[in-house]
């Protein structure tokens, strides 16, 4: 590891490790550092990514690190613990990144894609079996559950909206309360119209067998039987370097239920902290690998062009002073 880098990467996903190929290719001196815990690690395939579906999302971040290499790139195994601004102006900021294992480096700019963590509902077995056959996504996980019982666990009033998305591939999807506050007519309306159950319960747990999910245990004692549960997780930042570096989070809402925290950035991935930049789950909730992955490549062109505009600065100033001291 180098003392000095133009950019430190937070986080060694699909956005951190295209920002940082992007960034390597472009003669920039780049750490990636990566705490190994990405999102995805329950689910054995991805998909929605174009000329990649279906690849293990393990493959992908190994592929990418193999590229980052490729161009003179360093990727490390470690935890960021703590993200300082040190001395330096707005146009020339300059920061120190610790690392737990009590490294540290400087960057002259920050890439932070350290991602999101799911808060799962606390009902025994769903943690247990997240990203296999407990789902959220419909354009994730869908098509694989095509034709399957499926049952909503309800925590949040977007629930309606996923058991009306998931009906598209299984014409027998049930909905159950759980904690989410009971439709509206219009929502009861819709539910009806699409054949979706629903129950007015909590779930006690998700029961399974030798072959996956056989179905969910109410608190009655009564069972939903299916072979699939959705779930709406609460989106939340990791946010221990966001919150040493001084950036605020931003609360995402949906029917006046919080659906997770964000850190706001421009078109551009440009926070509110001079020289500190974020892509992929970090600021956008809703981005699938794909769309990290293009945040990632997005955003490092930005960085790309405010560290050419900080170097073009110093070559100007140098060479007006040079043309000084010659005169």
């Amino acid at each position: 590891m180098r003392e000095v880098y133009d950019v430190v990467v937070v986080g060694g996903g699909p956005a951190g490790l295209a920002g940082a190929l992007c960034l390597a290719r472009a003669r920039r001196t780049v750490l990636v550092v990566d705490a190994g815990a990405p999102r995805n690690d329950p689910a054995e395939h991805m998909h929605n990514y174009l000329g990649r579906d279906g690849n293990s999302p393990k493959a992908l971040l190994e592929d990418g690190r193999a590229e980052v290499a490729r161009y003179g790139g360093e990727c490390v195994s470690g935890t960021v613990v703590s993200a300082e601004a040190l001395s330096g102006s707005e146009e020339a900021p300059r920061f120190r990144v610790e690392l737990a294992d009590g490294r540290s480096v400087s960057a002259r700019r920050l890439l932070l894609t350290s991602g999101l963590v799911d808060e799962l509902p606390e009902v025994p077995g769903v943690a247990e079996r997240w990203g296999k056959d407990v789902v959220h996504c419909p354009y994730c996980h869908g098509w694989e559950w095509r034709d399957q019982p499926m049952a909503v666990l309800a925590t949040a009033p977007s629930a309606v909206q996923q058991a009306l998305l998931f009906r598209q591939w299984s014409a027998d999807v049930t909905w159950v309360q759980h904690t989410a506050p009971w439709p509206d007519d219009e929502a009861l309306e819709q539910l009806a119209a699409r054949d979706i159950e629903v129950v007015a319960e909590r779930v006690a747990a998700v029961e399974a067998g030798e072959d996956g999910i056989t179905g969910l245990r109410l608190a009655s004692g009564e069972r939903v039987p299916c072979r699939a549960v959705v779930v709406v997780p609460r989106f939340t930042v990791r946010s221990d370097v966001v919150a040493a570096l001084g950036l605020d989070l931003e609360e995402e809402h949906s029917d006046g239920h919080v659906d997770g925290t964000y850190v706001p950035s421009a078109p551009t991935g440009g926070t509110e902290v001079p020289g500190v930049y974020v892509a992929g789950n970090v600021t956008d909730l809703h981005a699938q690998v794909l769309a990290a992955a293009a945040a990632g490549l997005k955003t490092a062109t930005a960085i790309n062009t405010d560290l050419m505009a900080e170097d073009l600065r110093r070559a100007v100033d140098d060479r007006r002073a040079a043309g000084r001291s010659r005169g």
